[in-house]
């Protein structure tokens, strides 16, 4: 494993070419990352479409699946499952984060706990594999990574991994990246195995766990927990090319790109803060204030509203993408903690951790109504995934879909 610690560079990312296996600063793919399955691969030739494409989608990473008309989340509207995954169990996996942890599978159906699996210790979040075959719950103090058969609702089997807190995958499917907050590493793997190939780390980060992927996949924003700020970093290159301090006690948590691939949005736990970052400009555009401890950020299958978890408050709050405002709370009776979770494959349900109050919580997107409050085994669920989900295939997190 090679350790690499980078210093800042200052790139365009608009002046990427479209050579396979090129990048800004003209870097090789790596030869030895297994490729896609066949049925993700696309040609790296542009495309009479793609080179008339908006200039957030031109020059896609090479060897990413198709970037679909309808944005980002083309591919993820109501129901819109892949084929395989149309007659397996629809299910809620719960990690609980604490030492003798465990994962807590539900039926979305009935509501009703139907399992407990022993994953591991610490587990934080629960993440779907790029080609969506298996589900990895991040058990962190265990070191490794537990594999679950989504068909089954069963564990099967574990890879050793140090220290993962959260799981992402390259949008060629080439790389998977295995944030180690406790060690500050950005860890670049390979995808089955998970044996480490690079180390990104930073002085400026510390506590690295949330990230998403820009329309192209040319690269990466990492929420940096504990230094309060944040990272943008080329997928080929696998270096830092920027970094974002912001004010303190800021403290970023979930990063997710606007499904028109123009606006990156972070939740800014330590200020209560919704912020935003344009695409093409690695500076806060605007900083919207929210309830308390913003944590968690999906948006609904219409495409038309992002959904915040406010932990501290006890509520979800709405945002239009449209008019760029709150537009509802949805308050949880008697308080709670929501924190991290997804939405049913209809869109209709909102499934969120309590992550202090050891349930499960169940929104009604229509009305924001709470429709079902679950008690789980353990005092602490964390980033639970609501499965299967609509999607051609999985960037990591708890079904970041596209």
């Amino acid at each position: 494993m090679r350790r690499v610690t980078f210093t800042l560079t200052c790139l365009t990312m608009l002046s990427i070419g479209l050579l396979a296996g090129c990048d800004s600063g003209g870097e090789s793919a790596l030869p030895t990352s297994p490729a896609p399955s066949s049925a993700l691969a696309t040609s790296t030739e542009p495309s009479a479409a793609a080179r008339e494409a908006p200039p957030q989608y031109r020059h896609p990473l090479p060897g990413m699946p198709p970037i679909l008309p309808g944005g980002v989340y083309a591919a993820d509207g109501p129901g819109m499952l892949q084929i395989a995954l149309r007659r397996e169990p629809a299910l809620i996996y719960v990690p609980d984060s604490e030492p003798d942890g465990h994962t807590t599978v539900i039926s979305q159906r009935t509501h009703r706990v139907i399992r407990v699996l022993a994953t591991g210790s610490l587990d934080q979040h629960i993440t779907p594999a790029y080609d969506l075959k298996r589900l990895y719950v991040e058990a962190s103090e265990s070191n490794r990574l537990a594999t679950i058969n989504p068909h089954t609702g069963r564990m099967t089997g574990s890879v050793a991994t140090d220290r993962p807190y959260n799981l992402y995958f390259t949008p060629d499917g080439r790389q998977a990246i295995v944030m180690d907050e406790q060690h500050d590493h950005i860890v670049f793997s390979d995808p089955h195995t998970f044996r480490p190939d690079q180390v990104v780390s930073d002085p400026s980060c510390q506590g690295p766990n949330h990230a998403d992927f820009s329309a192209n996949g040319r690269y990466f924003i990492v929420s940096c927990e504990f230094s309060g700020s944040l990272l943008k970093i080329s997928t080929l290159q696998h270096r830092v090319l920027r970094r974002l301090h912001l004010p303190m006690p800021a403290m970023p948590q979930d990063v997710r790109l606007a499904p028109d691939g123009k606006t990156f949005y972070v939740a800014d736990m330590g200020r209560d803060r919704l912020l935003t970052i344009p695409w093409n400009r690695f500076r806060i555009a605007h900083a919207y204030r929210t309830l308390q401890m913003p944590h968690g950020i999906y948006f609904s299958r219409d495409q038309q509203s992002l959904y915040l978890t406010d932990r501290k408050s006890g509520a979800v709050q709405v945002f239009d993408l449209g008019r760029r405002t709150f537009t509802a709370t949805w308050r949880i009776p008697g308080g709670g903690s929501p924190d991290m979770g997804g939405l049913s494959a209809d869109g209709r349900t909102l499934w969120v951790s309590g992550r202090y109050d050891g349930v499960v919580y169940a929104f009604d997107t229509t009305s924001g109504r709470l429709i079902a409050k679950i008690p789980v085994p353990g005092a602490s669920p964390h980033g639970l995934l609501v499965w299967p989900q609509p999607g051609r295939y999985s960037l990591g997190h708890t079904g970041n879909m596209r």
